[in-house]
């Protein structure tokens, strides 16, 4: 983008926000420091000019957005701190702010495919006695919220307005049929319960929904959602790093894609798998 694209951009995209904010030029140049005519300079169409970075910086703190969305370096206005604030944020409500957040990503993707490696095994995919057990103790959210935002998520896996792929290691489940692990404790009945829900899902969605396992002591993934082309997301347990970068996005791409390749359980059988495992 050369110099006369990026001013214009910064033009209207300023422009943009001052309006959503209710702000004047005298409103912004007041709050940032500067003088009106600056500002004036700044926001003029036939302007080439762009703001110094320290300048850009407040106008953005200012207009409650990021500097790299008014410079044209990314198409999100959200400051990087306020996602990663909204998925930290925890409070005894009726729904998370992090669900909501969640929630938020999957609307934006949809029409692109989604690619999930879960943290066990895929929320969406969980019974509601599952979401009982493994929610009883939990510090942040309740059974009931965990419940509610599954039925969210899973409400847009099976209105097939977005294709998912979504990989889990082989042990994850493993250890849920022996109820060991993470799963120990957890009624052999709720197990069952459990994969034949997945079993039922995958069975009813393929192609748009696909699950594969992949072998963990060949290959190692983090938590991770890449939501379409532009948002990708690693969980880290109390918080999510969200990178929209297109490099990072695409990095995180094709390592999700080598999961898939390499999977021990494609697809296609895995409901035969998972219909033939023995439970302890």
């Amino acid at each position: 983008m050369d110099k006369r694209d990026r001013a214009a951009l910064f033009r209207d995209r300023a422009t943009q926000a001052m309006v959503r904010a209710g702000l004047s030029k005298s409103d912004l140049a007041r709050s940032t420091g500067s003088d009106r005519t600056t500002i004036g300079h700044l926001l003029n169409d036939t302007s080439l000019r762009l703001p110094n970075a320290h300048l850009a910086a407040e106008i953005a703190a200012c207009l409650g957005v990021s500097s790299d969305w008014l410079l044209g370096l990314t198409d999100r206005p959200e400051r990087v701190g306020d996602l990663l604030a909204a998925a930290m944020d925890m409070p005894d409500a009726k729904r998370t702010s992090a669900d909501e957040q969640l929630l938020q990503w999957h609307e934006e993707a949809i029409g692109y495919k989604i690619r999930h490696v879960p943290a066990t095994l895929p929320d969406m995919l969980k019974s509601e006695a599952m979401l009982r057990w493994e929610y009883a103790n939990h510090l942040g959210k309740s059974p009931e919220q965990a419940i509610a935002a599954m039925k969210d998520t899973q409400a847009i896996l099976l209105s097939g307005r977005s294709d998912f792929e979504i990989a889990v290691p082989l042990h994850e489940v493993a250890a849920l049929a022996e109820g060991s692990g993470y799963y120990r404790g957890l009624p052999r009945e709720v197990r069952q319960e459990q994969v034949a829900l997945i079993v039922t899902i995958c069975t009813q969605t393929y192609p748009s929904m696909r699950l594969s396992l992949f072998d963990a002591s060949t290959l190692y993934s983090a938590p991770v959602t890449i939501f379409g082309p532009k948002l990708a997301v690693i969980y880290v347990g109390n918080i999510y790093l969200a990178f929209r970068s297109s490099d990072r996005v695409q990095a995180l791409t094709e390592h999700f894609d080598i999961l898939v390749r390499e999977a021990a359980i494609g697809a296609r059988d895995l409901p035969g798998h998972l219909s033939g495992l023995n439970f302890e």
